[in-house]
């Protein structure tokens, strides 16, 4: 899975590489605000982790454009730690909000979490067509195997 980091700190950005890096996650890093909507344009990044302070926007804009046309997963990491910034970020659509200075075990787990339950909701549904192996009718004493109800048999 691919993950998008934006943050305008390289030593940020690299330690989070690599602890995503050491879980199997393959990691994209950008800077600016402008080039990460560019980048979620073009490509389908399982998660988005956004720093707030980027040097040509803010992260609360880049999570607004991100929402206009993605529901991609989005964290945010960030020095701002004011109870109406994190609620801001909630509110504009995150999935978590985390300060700086941060654990990366803990935000690879975070991460985990987040694409867990990502994968529930669009977890695709059965065909309607498709019949389950067994189907029992409690009721109408019968039971379906494949679509075909088996024969009854007097008791």
């Amino acid at each position: 899975m691919k993950i998008l980091i934006v943050d305008d700190e390289p030593a940020i950005a690299d330690t989070l590489a690599y602890a995503l890096s050491a879980e199997g996650y393959a990691a994209d890093r950008c800077g600016l605000g402008r080039e990460a909507t560019a980048r979620a344009a073009a490509t389908p990044y399982a998660l988005i982790i956004l720093d707030v302070g980027l040097p040509d926007m803010s992260g609360f804009d880049v999570c607004r454009e991100l929402r206009r046309r993605s529901d991609v997963p989005i964290l945010f990491l960030t020095a701002r730690a004011e109870e109406v910034d994190r609620v801001v970020g909630l509110e504009l659509g995150a999935d978590d909000y985390v300060t700086k200075p941060f654990s990366p075990r803990e935000l690879v787990s975070r991460v985990r979490a987040i694409l867990r339950r990502a994968r529930g909701k669009g977890a695709p549904e059965a065909p309607a067509d498709t019949a389950p192996a067994f189907r029992v009718d409690r009721e109408g004493m019968r039971v379906a195997c494949g679509g075909a109800v088996a024969q009854s048999h007097p008791l």
